[in-house]
């Protein structure tokens, strides 16, 4: 006698698919291609050009995207030909619904070049959690914002949020934003727009490569400013221009910051040394001066890791032993049992490391 096959009851085939979220998904996302039972996505509805070699992207965000606090950044994730990248980006909200995602195209990156080449409207990408603390504090004290090259695009958040909540009008606020050239100037109009409505908000430019050339940023530039022992600092760009408004801005009532293209080499030093992985029972022989995370990488060692610009803190683990060199502000550190950001510390000796 042939057996029966026992049909499945919709509770049953319900339970089994809660299990599957991916199955969920999957066919949630024929209906919506950013419906998720546990993904934040976003579908890109406009794009332009922000600046020469910059693109604004305008995301429609589903229910389970995070809003951070103007002046964090995101994990975004993309797949670029199969292959899934995560960078880290500062966003500007727009609505309840919809984020501005701005990029700034670099020579060799795999995600700016897909952004401005290749995304087009209706493609979809992936939020992680919002996190970083280059945020705005609740006092009324005179606000510097100095920005370089893409550290722009926290800016505009941060002056967003202002504008919003009514600050503008009772807040001194001067932003100083290097560039290289008048072109590469990113939001020039609506930061026009916010000086002509604004008496107490201030907008330079200065481009290093135009003619005559602007100086980078200088204690001659700090000079013009007023009450800085009162303002609260922030910085964005380059390791090296964080490094210089830290310096600068040391007698700051308060200096926040973030660094992002940083060297990954310090060309200073030269040799290698031996880094012992205590979880996976390895020694690994890396060149001095690298980024950990960079060099493990090369000997095929995948560590977990997301912005790689020492903010997220994905990479950071624990240091049992040895010394290292901070690639964004020089720092050194040889004390045991402390926690090591990988992607922004070289070795500068033998090392053991809980990975």
């Amino acid at each position: 006698m042939q057996a029966l096959t026992k049909r499945k009851s919709p509770i049953d085939f319900f339970k089994e698919s809660v299990i599957d979220q991916y199955a969920i998904n999957f066919w949630m996302q024929k209906l919506n291609p950013i419906w998720s039972v546990n993904q934040a996505l976003g579908k890109i509805v406009q794009k332009e050009n922000a600046a020469q070699d910059m693109v604004s992207l305008k995301i429609q965000v589903n229910r389970l995207f995070k809003f951070g606090e103007a002046g964090q950044h995101h994990p975004v994730f993309v797949v670029v030909n199969g292959i899934r990248y995560e960078r880290s980006y500062s966003l500007t909200q727009v609505d309840a619904q919809h984020v501005l995602l701005t990029i700034k195209k670099v020579e060799g990156g795999k995600v700016s070049n897909w952004a401005a080449d290749l995304a087009q409207v209706g493609d979809v990408i992936e939020f992680g959690q919002p996190f970083g603390d280059m945020t705005l504090t609740n006092d009324t004290a005179p606000l510097v914002l100095l920005a370089a090259g893409s550290g722009i695009t926290p800016m505009l958040s941060l002056l967003e949020v202002l504008e919003k909540s009514g600050k503008f009008a009772q807040q001194p606020v001067q932003l100083l934003y290097w560039v290289k050239h008048y072109q590469d100037v990113a939001f020039k109009q609506r930061f026009e727009a916010l000086a002509a409505k604004y008496p107490n908000f201030t907008f330079k430019v200065f481009a290093t490569q135009e003619q005559p050339a602007a100086e980078r940023l200088n204690a001659n530039h700090l000079a013009d400013l007023q009450n800085l022992e009162q303002s609260t600092v922030y910085a964005c760009g380059p390791s090296g221009f964080v490094v210089q408004a830290e310096n600068l801005c040391a007698q700051a009532k308060v200096f926040k910051s973030e660094a992002f293209s940083m060297s990954l080499t310090d060309n200073t030093e030269t040799g290698f040394v031996n880094v012992t992985l205590t979880q996976s029972n390895k020694v690994v022989s890396i060149p001095k001066g690298q980024s950990i995370l960079v060099s493990l990488e090369q000997q095929n060692i995948k560590p977990n890791h997301g912005c790689r610009m020492g903010i997220c803190n994905k990479c950071a683990c624990n240091k049992v032993e040895g010394s290292t060199k901070n690639l964004v502000n020089g720092a050194q550190n040889k004390e045991p049992g402390n926690l090591l950001k990988i992607c922004v510390n070289s070795a500068q000796t033998d090392l053991v490391i809980d990975l």
